[in-house]
């Protein structure tokens, strides 16, 4: 059951949020989260003490080094869970058990295993789960949906999706040291397939209905445990599409451009998502990028939403989670779209270990 009250706990009609974990993407959350209407920031967690002092320069009232003595001492309504992915389980079950809704960032698990029982504990708890999926927010990937409902092109037998960027190592010259974890099978639950792949087939269902996972293929273009690179052929059974997806984390980001590209090839015609691009991208984006090298020198916090728009798109996953929140309503992507998404990686991965296996297998020739 959906909690229907917001300040159940608080006694405040503000909905009272809580950010577990304030690295990069969390910052993004916390500062979408202090930019809406009706939703409180209470507090946030985080084991670094650098990632603490910017969310208390961001305006958040109370910090903790340990997300577990968050939940246990404040009242929360929900709660975002913006922590490595090997964390997602145990956050779940605590915030289960102390009665606070919660928006996960992607991937939702490391396994439909661990997923399976995440959502068990969730039901159990009666609390509601959101994932952070947020292709479907973005403006070019909504005009791509209109215009395809719309049946402008008519029926379309292929569709191709990539997304790319830099990965857990950034784009040199890298200054710092990356996390451990993203390169870490266990921790993270793999590469770019539960990074960036994960993103691709969630929208692609959103757009084709279900999918069928029919071959697939993964390599590493560096000397890392994890695979940076992954190509999987699906099909879409309800509109009888072929669909290529290709993710990657090998090629090096050049903000503002958009690092997804999506493509229908339909009868009489072709829709692209370059083509639902807002108008002023580019110049919103230069002028955002030079307020916020000037924040730098004034030591000021950058602006989240500046740089690129699909930022403003985790604004939009978590205000939309929120509002269902309010309403005690089911969250527009929930914890079920987390695990789906989660078995087309999964079923691609093992698809690919299949085939890799295979290649290595010696070959008997006879004449």
């Amino acid at each position: 059951m959906l909690s229907s009250t917001i300040g159940r706990l608080t006694g405040s009609d503000d909905l009272a949020l809580g950010v577990l974990g304030v690295g990069n993407i969390g910052m993004v959350h916390l500062k979408s989260a202090r930019s809406m209407p009706g939703v409180e920031v209470r507090a946030v967690a985080d084991v670094l003490p650098e990632n603490r002092a910017r969310a208390e320069r961001a305006g958040v009232p109370q910090t903790y080094d340990d997300y577990t003595t968050l939940l246990e001492r404040e009242n929360l309504d929900a709660a975002v869970i913006a922590l490595p992915p090997f964390l997602h389980a145990d956050a779940v079950e605590r915030a289960a058990a102390a009665g606070v809704d919660v928006f996960v960032e992607k991937p939702l698990a490391r396994s439909t295993a661990e997923a399976d029982r995440m959502l068990d504990t969730a039901r159990e708890a009666g609390i509601a789960v959101g994932v952070d999926h947020t292709l479907r927010y973005q403006p070019d990937m909504i005009g791509v949906k209109s215009e395809f409902e719309d049946g402008t092109v008519g029926h379309v037998p292929y569709a191709s999706i990539t997304r790319l960027n830099d990965g857990p190592l950034g784009r040199p010259p890298v200054e710092n040291a990356p996390p451990s974890w993203p390169l870490d099978p266990d921790a993270a639950g793999g590469g770019s397939l539960l990074e960036l792949g994960i993103h691709c087939f969630d929208v692609l269902e959103w757009l084709f209905g279900e999918l069928e996972v029919q071959d697939a293929s993964t390599d590493s273009t560096l000397d890392i445990p994890v695979e940076d690179a992954a190509t999987v052929l699906l099909r879409a059974p309800e509109t009888e599409t072929s669909i290529t997806l290709h993710c990657g984390s090998y090629q090096w980001e050049q903000l503002p451009e958009v690092n997804t590209r999506l493509r229908l090839e339909g009868i009489t015609g072709t829709i692209s998502n370059q083509d639902h691009l807002p108008q002023n991208f580019y110049a919103g984006a230069a002028k955002s990028a030079l307020t916020n090298v000037l924040r730098r020198f004034t030591g000021d916090e950058p602006d989240v939403f500046g740089p690129t728009f699909y930022l403003q798109a985790h604004y939009e996953a978590l205000s939309a989670f929120c509002e269902a929140i309010r309403e005690g309503e089911r969250p527009p992507i929930d914890g079920e779209d987390g695990r789906r998404s989660l078995e087309l990686a999964e079923t691609a991965a093992e698809l690919a270990a299949e085939t890799n296996t295979a290649e290595l297998e010696p070959v008997e020739v006879t004449r």
